[in-house]
């Protein structure tokens, strides 16, 4: 989402990094550069100015412009001060009080409220939640058969009984207590900011089941017309926080940059794709990271560690260290590596590897999906014996393989030669080589 900043961010503090010592017309100039950058990114202007006035007051000062590095001293600055902006530090999303833990999705029509409360009963659920889903959205057609699918694929039943909304709510509390759950999710209508009668209905629904959070859900690719959203749902509703949707759309960022520095209230989630899944906790400091094109490495190890089977990824450590790794095992790895998500959103996450599309370039022609992909097939098309043992795989064996997968014979030969160089490497290091086997390949990956 925040590629096309990301670059010009990186365009300005590249040249600074040139120039060595800074003299204050030039942090002024790059702020100046930054300014515009926000402003295409759709930043609210009163947010972009203040984080530049708190970004040159400590730019300028005598102990960075004196530092042996003054423009990587602007870049923590920057970095800092746009974790400010973001919220400052994590707020946990917390439910305390009465059970059930009552809360309650608001936003604007079309912002994605709907799935957004869908992955919010998913996340609960996989921390130990027993969550209800309520159907209060009974204005937009089929809202209601959304959420009954939606509550299917998580595994969350879904309360919906009667045709008043507000009624729905409040029953919807009432069976959560005599069936045991102890958070409610609440899918309200979707309503425009301008729509009094509407919004009338949110403060209605708000009164009858007291919830613990009011939380909106506001679509990232708005810009600012999310901060008029945001401040409208402020004055009506008293919104605790926010669910950020569409966070891996083509959008400028300008509402993530926005929404907490206006209203004061904290981004508790992000929804970083289409899968159920893809709901993260908000962290103003790791977002900082990303835009800034420092990576994200907590919440990949984070991912990492909610996505791939602990114990399966320890059998295939302890047998790379008995010199026994096998194709299955390779396909095994392959499987959980592309759970993660797509490779070039988990590049984005190491540091040094700038956000922008054109400098992921390189990296994503040598890791392409489409490899990963082919070299599952033909690793599928081999026997259970063929993929524990590399070595009886003759010449028919090989045309039988390139046949199973549509592949090639020599696309196979590849395969199997790119799998042998690794699993020497491996030997290699494991047993205290001084040598590694020149140009080794990891097998899926392009030359």
């Amino acid at each position: 989402m925040f590629d096309t900043l990301t670059d010009r961010l990186d365009g300005v503090f590249s040249k600074l990094r040139r120039r060595g010592k800074l003299h204050p017309k030039q942090v002024d100039n790059a702020l100046g550069e930054i300014r515009v950058a926000l402003l295409e990114a759709d930043v609210a202007v009163e947010v972009a100015d203040d984080l530049l006035a708190r970004v040159r007051e400590r730019a300028v000062s005598e102990e960075v412009l004196r530092s042996l590095t003054p423009a990587q001293q602007v870049v923590k600055i920057m970095d800092e001060e746009l974790t400010v902006t973001l919220g400052g530090e994590h707020h946990p999303f917390v439910l305390s009080g009465a059970t059930p833990a009552v809360v309650m999705l608001a936003g604007v029509q079309g912002s994605g409220k709907t799935t957004a409360a869908a992955k919010l009963a998913k996340h609960l659920r996989s921390k130990g939640k027993r969550p209800l889903l309520i159907g209060a959205d009974l204005e937009r057609p089929a809202a209601v058969e959304q959420l009954r699918t939606l509550g299917r694929e998580v595994g969350v039943p879904v309360w919906s009984e009667g045709r008043d909304p507000i009624r729905v709510a409040k029953n919807g509390v009432a069976e959560a207590k005599r069936t045991g759950a102890d958070v409610v999710i609440i899918d309200t209508a979707g309503r425009l900011h301008v729509d009094p009668e509407m919004m009338k209905q949110a403060r209605k629904i708000k009164d009858v089941t007291r919830p613990v959070h009011v939380v909106m859900a506001c679509d990232a690719m708005t810009g600012q017309d999310a901060v008029v959203q945001a401040r409208a749902f402020m004055d009506e509703v008293d919104t605790t926080g926010f669910i950020l949707t569409k966070l891996d759309g083509d959008a400028r960022g300008g509402a993530a940059l926005s929404m907490t520095a206006v209203t004061g209230r904290p981004i508790f989630f992000a929804g970083t794709g289409e899968k159920l899944d893809d709901l993260e906790p908000f962290h103003p400091d790791r977002m900082a990271g990303r835009i800034l094109g420092m990576g994200d490495v907590l919440t990949l190890v984070e991912k990492a560690q909610d996505t791939i089977d602990q114990e399966q990824a320890a059998a295939a450590a302890e047998q790379m260290l008995k010199g026994q790794f096998t194709l299955e095992d390779f396909l095994e790895q392959l499987r959980q590596m592309r759970k993660l998500g797509p490779l070039q959103d988990l590049l984005k996450m190491l540091p040094g590897v700038p956000g922008g599309k054109n400098a992921l370039k390189d990296v994503a022609d040598a890791v392409d999906e489409g490899d990963l992909r082919r070299t599952e097939a033909m690793i599928l098309s081999m026997t259970p014996e063929e993929r524990r043992d590399p070595a009886m795989i003759s010449g028919s064996r090989r045309l039988r393989i390139a046949n199973g997968s549509g592949m090639t014979t020599a696309d196979v030969n590849q395969l199997l030669k790119d799998f042998e160089g690794a699993r020497k490497m491996m030997r290699t290091m494991l047993g205290g080589g001084k040598r590694l086997p020149g140009a080794v390949k990891v097998p899926g990956l392009k030359r």
